[in-house]
């Protein structure tokens, strides 16, 4: 085995490295070493704005429907994230045969600012163009190939007018889609609409292969610029309709906040003071390994990071209690051992290794069922599962390596007291 000495040195520092990740920012910690690092808050504690919008996939087949509505979510989400709001929430939901799009921005105070920089993702889709008997009315038949299919925009210029025009290029569907809809359409215009206007109607000469398109509609370099960015963030795959909107104060949410501080301060006191009282000498080692697991977890969160919400502290919380778990295990496997005669350090060892059975099968279900509540579930369901898992993670090593190691440097051919029953 390592050296006591060495095992202790390592282990102090890992509690003081990961207590430093807990309170500092380490992308800046040599620049400004006193300066904290902030929580990344949820919606329900920091407040912001919450948004809801239906999805139109009115013109979308049922077979694509799924696919469109987890892109647009994609879409927003990149949306969002490139005009520089944090930690954004963005998740789809079904109310009745309606789909939804929900969007979540913790800390944004202007929800109209926020509609705006959502609902400026274009809406580009091409449709076929003919022409009504009798009349001049053109007949505008939208086509499936819309901003879903482009892969990238670039800015270029005519060679002619030197007027700035946008160039597209389509993914693989696309350039079939393409191609198809230019071959059947030879001689013929074709409309290109954004936001429901038209952009253009050029004319067919030929089938066009590749997949490259040009938009040259009335643009100046700085609105073909803010296009082409728009495109590159991707443009919406079906129109988004705002439903709801809502401006929610911070002030309950430090209310709340504060209150579920305080109440796992007294859960853990009161875990503590319980494994003192009952297991006296291991109860000490447990309490430090619980003080330095939080430590540890808290110091994950920051350095992921985690977005902590009500339910995410509550699933925190919950992991605080289930961490002391594994040290319950092991202390009446230990116990049971110096009762059968083995020495101290020979009951230690066995008492680990007689435990770590139940307490990996207990440890892996409550993690599956963790997952299957964050890869099934939506909102701040999510956030429960997400902490939660993580807890039970580091509890798993804080229990298993980090009292393991304290009781072999410190407890070794020591007297230890136990409790009868």
């Amino acid at each position: 085995m390592a050296n006591p000495k060495k095992l202790a040195f390592v282990l102090t520092l890992l509690v003081f490295f990961s207590a430093l990740a807990a309170f500092f920012d380490y992308d800046s910690l040599w620049q400004k070493f006193s300066s904290f690092r902030p929580w990344n808050l949820g919606l329900d504690l920091a407040g912001g704005s919450y948004l809801v919008y239906d999805i139109d996939l009115s013109k979308v087949s049922v077979s694509d429907r799924s696919s469109v509505v987890t892109g647009l979510r994609d879409v927003i989400e990149k949306r969002v994230n490139l005009f520089g709001v944090s930690e954004p929430k963005v998740y789809t939901e079904k109310s009745g045969d309606q789909n939804r799009l929900v969007v979540e921005l913790a800390g944004v105070k202007d929800t109209n600012e926020a509609i705006k920089e959502i609902g400026a993702t274009p809406f580009l889709d091409f449709r076929e163009v003919a022409q009504e008997e009798g009349t001049t009315t053109l007949k505008f038949t939208p086509t499936e190939l819309n901003g879903r299919y482009v892969q990238s925009a670039q800015l270029n210029f005519d060679n002619l007018t030197r007027q700035p025009i946008v160039q597209i290029e389509f993914n693989s569907d696309g350039v079939a889609l393409f191609e198809e809809i230019t071959a059947r359409n030879i001689g013929k215009p074709v409309a290109i609409f954004l936001d429901d206007s038209l952009i253009e109607m050029p004319t067919v000469r030929e089938k066009i292969s590749g997949g490259k398109a040009q938009i040259s509609g009335q643009f100046t370099i700085n609105s073909a610029r803010q296009l082409i960015e728009r495109f590159n963030a991707g443009a919406l795959p079906a129109p988004i309709i705002l439903v709801n909107q809502q401006t929610i104060n911070s002030d309950f949410g430090k209310n709340s906040l504060d209150k579920a501080i305080l109440a796992g301060a007294l859960g853990t006191l009161a875990v503590i003071i319980f494994m003192l009282i009952y297991y006296r000498k291991l109860g000490v080692f447990s309490s430090v390994a619980l003080l330095m697991y939080i430590s540890l977890t808290l110091a994950l969160f920051k350095i992921l990071p985690v977005t902590m919400t009500l339910a995410g502290i509550a699933g925190f919380i919950l992991s605080i209690g289930m961490a002391v778990d594994a040290n319950i295990l092991v202390f009446e496997r230990t116990k049971e051992e110096i009762k059968r005669g083995l020495s101290l350090t020979a009951a230690i060892e066995e008492g680990f290794r007689r435990a770590w059975t139940s307490i990996r099968d207990s440890n892996i279900s409550t993690m599956i069922t963790a997952a299957v509540l964050y890869y099934f579930t939506s909102g701040f369901v999510k956030g429960f599962a997400l902490t939660l898992f993580l807890g039970v993670v580091m509890s798993m090593f804080s229990a298993i390596t980090i009292t393991r190691t304290m009781l072999r440097v410190f407890l070794k051919n020591k007297p230890l007291t136990i409790k009868k029953q």
